[in-house]
């Protein structure tokens, strides 16, 4: 298949970014999205002209570092798959496709589809964790745990933090990020200590970051990979609204 790309290219942080045409001929229908990236650079490299720089890893829908904007969609046209998970053969023969960043005042672009994502790393280190001693690791079976109560927390846990809620939220809010991070470990028991502590610094720092407020349309849970319930939004205001009642 014969494609045609149109793709945001901007040399770093600073500079002014523009799209540019690409054209790739005889694609297999079976490559993934990123393999076809991987051609397009080939011929780019052979051609003398500078790769196209996106960020990857594992490859396997796990890492969320492959986040980019798919003809206006979050990681492509096929629901809840990252970008990396997506095939060739969702495209016809001809087509055009138009690849840009991630949008977010709070996602930087640090270089073509390359975006800062460290305002989640700042946001979990602001109370995404429960301190503990170091020293030798307690019994998994020590604090026994229900059933829907584990499925619960694992179900928020799921969360790879690849930004797309971020991306296709007109207010470029980080609500369901920060919502299943918080609502992952004020289920636990071993979470609960510091549930309010917890639930303060990580909403503070979600608004120091530029993200903007949850808009309520569920979009984000739309375009999630890993189909994180919006519900867990409605759980950090419910633990944020009760650690401020605690707090006074």
């Amino acid at each position: 298949m014969n494609i045609r790309l149109n793709i945001w290219r901007q040399e770093n942080r600073e500079a002014a970014g523009s799209m540019v045409a690409y054209t790739l001929k005889d694609i297999n229908p079976d490559m993934s999205f990123l393999e076809m990236m991987d051609t397009l650079n080939e011929q780019l490299l052979r051609e003398g002209q500078r790769p196209v720089e996106f960020d990857h890893d594992c490859r396997e829908g796990i890492c969320g570092q492959c986040g980019i904007m798919i003809n206006g969609r979050a990681h492509g046209p096929v629901s809840h798959i990252t970008t990396c998970q997506l095939h060739m053969r969702s495209f016809k023969d001809g087509d055009t496709i138009y690849i840009e960043p991630f949008r977010a005042a709070a996602f930087p672009v640090k270089c073509d589809l390359k975006v800062d994502r460290s305002a989640f790393d700042r946001i979990i280190q602001a109370g995404g964790y429960i301190a503990a001693n170091t020293g030798q690791a307690p019994e998994a079976n020590a604090i026994p745990i229900g059933h829907d109560t584990t499925e619960a927390a694992f179900d928020a846990a799921a969360c790879i933090g690849c930004g797309a809620c971020v991306a296709t939220c007109k207010n470029s809010s980080a609500a369901l990020f920060t919502g299943a991070k918080i609502t992952h470990l004020a289920l636990l028991p071993q979470g609960r200590v510091e549930a309010a502590k917890r639930v303060l610094r990580m909403v503070q720092q979600m608004d120091k970051e530029a993200f903007g407020h949850c808009s309520n349309t569920e979009a984000c849970e739309v375009e999630c990979p890993q189909q994180i319930s919006v519900l867990h939004i409605a759980r950090m205001n419910w633990e944020y609204n009760k650690a401020e009642v605690l707090k006074k």
